[in-house]
This record gives C-alpha cells, structure tokens and sequence, in this order.
C-alpha cells in the first residue's frame, strides 16, 4: 500500500493523528457553551418547583465559565489519547517522576479545580434564590445571612477540594497532615490572629444584631450605608458613593452609631441680629417662625421646636433656632431644611432684620 501525507510523522505521531487531536480540541471549544447551556436547563428542571423569582439564565450565566473549562480538559484528554510521546525524549514512565507525571498531575489538578468551580457556582445560585426568598420577608436579619451562609459553604466546599487535591494528586497521607495540625495549630493561630479576630467579629455582629444590611452607620470617621456583612471585613457605602472596607473586629471594638435606628434628624441654627434690632420685631419673627415650624408637618412637635432670642452678645443678639425633623434619610433632612431656611430669610427680609456677619449655622445629627 502507498504511503500518504495522512503517514508522515510527526514527533513518531501520524499527520492522521494530529488532525484527530487537533479535532477533538476545536470540537470542545466549539461545544463547550452549548454543553454548558445544556447542562445548566438540565439542573434548572430538577430545582424549577423550587426556585421561583430566579430565571434559568442566573444559572447559565454562572454555569458557562467554570464547565466550559472542565468541557475543555475532557476535550484535551480525548484528543491525547491519540498522540503518543515521541521515544527519542526517552520519558520516565507515568508512575515516575518525571514530564508524564507531571502533565497527568496538572490535569487531575485541573479537573478538580474546574470540578469545584462549578460547585461554587451551584452555591452562588443558591444563593441568588434565597436571596430572593429573603427579600420577600419584612425582616433585613435574613437578607444579610444570606451572603454569609452563602460563603461559608463556598469555604467548606474549598476546604473540601483542597484536601481531596492532596490526597488524590499529591499523594499526600491528609489523615497524618490533619493530626499535624494540631501541633503547628498554635503557630498558624498566632499568624492568623486577625483573620480569626475578624471572623469571630462577624459571628457576634449577627449574633448581637447592632446594624443590618442596608443600614445607615457611623464607625470612627466613616459615615454610610452597611451593604455587606462578609467574613473578614463589612463594606460601607459612603454618602459619597465610595467603598469602605472595615474590618469586622473594628466595627465590634469601635463605637457604632446606628443613624437608621434613630427617629428623627435635630437642626440646630444660630442667627446674630444687631443690637440695634427692635424688641418688637424680634418677638414678632420668633412668633412667626415658631409658628410656621408648628405647621409643617415634617416637623415633630414633641420634643417642640423653639425659637428663641438665646444669648446677649458682644457681637449683637443670637437667636437659636431648634427643630426635630421627622426623617433619617440624610437628603431628605437637608431639603426639609433648606426649605425651613429659605422661610427664615425670608422673614428677616419681610421684618427688616439685618443679620450680623458672624452668623453661624450648625447642622447637628441628634
């Protein structure tokens, strides 16, 4: 029989061959979305009683990387069963260290990190339908669980993958490895110190429940909004919209000021008249915007507003202006008092009242 190009060799491997491994990998790439998709509606069909509020492409959208790459190692080993090493590198044989043992090493490793990154992902869906359970309910304690749960069984399942990772393909003895921790558990605790104080943080915060997620807070010098509740640290979102990181230890052993918690916002202003201004004209402006602070009805009457002439200055007369606005939502407070403020100058200017220009204006979170 004649000899074709199908028979040439390359590397002691046949053209025909290679084509047949080149193939088999450009049939994974080609597959490994579609395979994905397929695998994902597979799955949604068991769960579907069971996850309503959550479409199947949550599940696509998460399944598509992690098995698109385990599609890919299976396509790689399917297409190496048609080559073969070349006999002139004169290889070790596979159970000897050496390049067999090292690529067949790197693959198991691979399947099995491709294996967990879907199993993770499952756990993000999961998480996406509790998620969506737990915010059909009044209470915030289950909406901030859900992320930490969520988490906590992504570490177990790490934790999991790790060991199996070095016993199945570092050969290593994990039953001997586990009874050596507890001699060098001490050691590892004394470096992990803070990650153990922050973890410790966050069982205590959902313990003793001081904030919630999405509530408004002050740790230290850092003013927003709790919007997760994670393992090490808690992130804030700033009034300026920024991204705060703070350790969980530091929000246990810092003074938390829980401004959502509170009722109402206070507004504390202060005005200088000059000593020249009428009695009777500074009777009637504390009269008349007293007056027009009763009849708003964002403003509490208990405890009431006042307005009132404070203190003799050398500077001239302070008038103090206190009201409790019935909010906790910072822009709303500042619209509520800008429209209080607006009225204020305007009084002055309807009575002929001249401020002094050392007047002071403090806004107080109360």
């Amino acid at each position: 029989m004649n000899n074709t190009w199908m028979d040439i060799l390359l590397l002691d491997n046949k053209i025909e061959a290679w084509l047949r491994f080149v193939g088999i990998v450009l049939v994974g790439f080609a597959l490994k979305k579609v395979v994905s998709h397929r695998v994902a509606d597979l799955l949604y069909g068991f769960i579907r009683r069971h996850v309503q509020g959550v479409s199947v492409s949550e599940l696509r959208l998460l399944m598509r990387k992690p098995f698109g790459v385990f599609v890919l190692l299976i396509s790689l080993y399917l297409a190496s069963q048609q080559i073969h090493y070349p006999t002139a590198w004169h290889l070790a044989a596979g159970n000897e260290f050496g390049l067999r043992m090292v690529v067949w090493k790197i693959f198991q490793l691979g399947v099995l990190l491709s294996i967990t990154w879907v199993i993770t992902r499952l756990v993000d869906f999961l998480g996406l339908v509790w998620l969506h359970r737990a915010r059909m309910t009044e209470s915030m304690t289950d909406d901030q669980l859900v992320p930490f749960m969520k988490e906590s069984i992504k570490l177990v399942v790490m934790l999991f993958s790790a060991f199996i990772c070095l016993g199945s393909v570092f050969e290593v003895n994990v039953a001997s490895l586990i009874a050596g921790l507890g001699i060098g558990g001490i050691a590892i605790a004394l470096a992990a110190k803070d990650t153990l104080e922050n973890l410790l943080g966050s069982f205590t915060i959902f313990l003793d429940k001081p904030f919630t997620q999405g509530d408004l807070v002050k740790v230290g010098q850092v003013t927003g909004r709790i919007e997760k509740i994670g393992f090490r640290s808690t992130l804030v979102r700033t009034l300026e919209k920024s991204l705060v990181t703070v350790p969980n230890k530091k929000m246990i052993d810092a003074e938390v000021e829980n401004i959502s918690k509170r009722e109402f916002m206070r507004n504390s202003t202060l005005l200088i008249l000059r000593h020249d201004t009428p009695i009777n004209l500074i009777q009637e402006f504390c009269s008349r915007l007293h007056q027009h602070l009763l009849e708003q009805d964002q403003v509490i009457g208990d405890p009431a507003p006042s307005v009132r002439l404070e203190r003799i200055l050398e500077q001239g007369l302070e008038i103090h202006i206190q009201y409790y606005l019935r909010t906790t939502e910072p822009d709303e407070f500042s619209a509520w008092r800008a429209a209080i403020h607006l009225r204020t100058l305007g009084l002055c200017t309807e009575l002929g009242l001249r401020l002094d220009s050392k007047t002071q204006d403090f806004h107080l979170h109360g």
